[in-house]
């Protein structure tokens, strides 16, 4: 295993660094990866995610949402590995966070340049005329909730059918291009188009640290420091190490 002294390096004279975060780095948060061991994908089917069925069958949707999305990811916490990260952005360290994640814990920690590349929980659209809501403001004791103009509202996330957010995916493949160094946090690298991000990294240059106790697809190919810990563990020896 690379030792935290030369991630520390890379990092320390890295002239555009930024960081790359999927589902492993909320678990410690007490959020349920939807791939893999433990997935929610293993318990549920997500057909209640699919555009067209949400469109179709918003309550049921809803209910299956409410239940899984909505009484744990939007009372969750940030966990230290969410903390240095934001520190570390705040040290002028790192440019920003391009996430897979749609729990909002990166802006909660403090991060401010966050890419939200599958869209966030923290706000919903009416499906009829657009209006915007936070989602602190909607009342979720009965579903679906209704926009004032009567239309269904849906959380803001990118379901199944719908395409990556345009702002938020030129955003992200700036920043991909622009890194001469990538942290890869918590990420199997099988969901496109999120996982060709890392590659066009590579592609212009980039170095990659990753941080993942099991193995991925990038593991063997592009990652050129790769760390085999938890998030958290990771990102408190990385403090400690980086003085920060």
């Amino acid at each position: 295993m690379a030792t935290i002294k030369e991630a520390v390096k890379l990092i320390k004279n890295a002239r555009y660094a930024v960081a790359f975060t999927g589902a492993g780095i909320s678990v410690e948060s007490g959020i349920a990866p939807f791939t893999g061991a433990g997935g929610l994908w293993n318990r549920y089917d997500p057909k209640f995610i699919e555009i067209n069925f949400f469109e179709t069958h918003p309550k049921e949707s809803w209910e299956e949402m409410k239940k899984i999305f909505f009484t744990n990811m939007d009372e969750a916490d940030p966990n230290a590995a969410h903390k240095v990260l934001a520190k570390l952005e705040q040290k002028g360290l790192l440019k920003g966070v391009i996430t897979q994640n749609i729990d909002g814990l990166h802006q909660k920690a403090g991060s401010k340049n966050v890419q939200e590349f599958h869209g966030t929980i923290k706000t919903l659209s009416c499906l009829s005329c657009g209006r915007k809501y936070n989602l602190e403001d909607v009342n979720l004791d009965n579903v679906p909730p209704l926009c004032f103009c009567g239309g269904v509202l849906k959380p803001d996330f990118v379901f199944y059918g719908e395409g990556i957010p345009v702002k938020a995916y030129q955003n992200s493949l700036e920043m991909a291009q622009n890194a001469d160094v990538m942290v890869i946090v918590g990420t199997a690298g099988q969901v496109m188009p999120a996982c060709s991000l890392p590659l066009t990294a590579k592609q212009f240059g980039a170095q990659i640290i990753e941080v993942n106790p099991q193995a991925s697809a990038f593991t063997g190919s592009i990652t050129d420091l790769y760390y085999p810990m938890k998030a958290t563990e990771f990102f408190i020896e990385l403090d400690k190490e980086m003085k920060l």
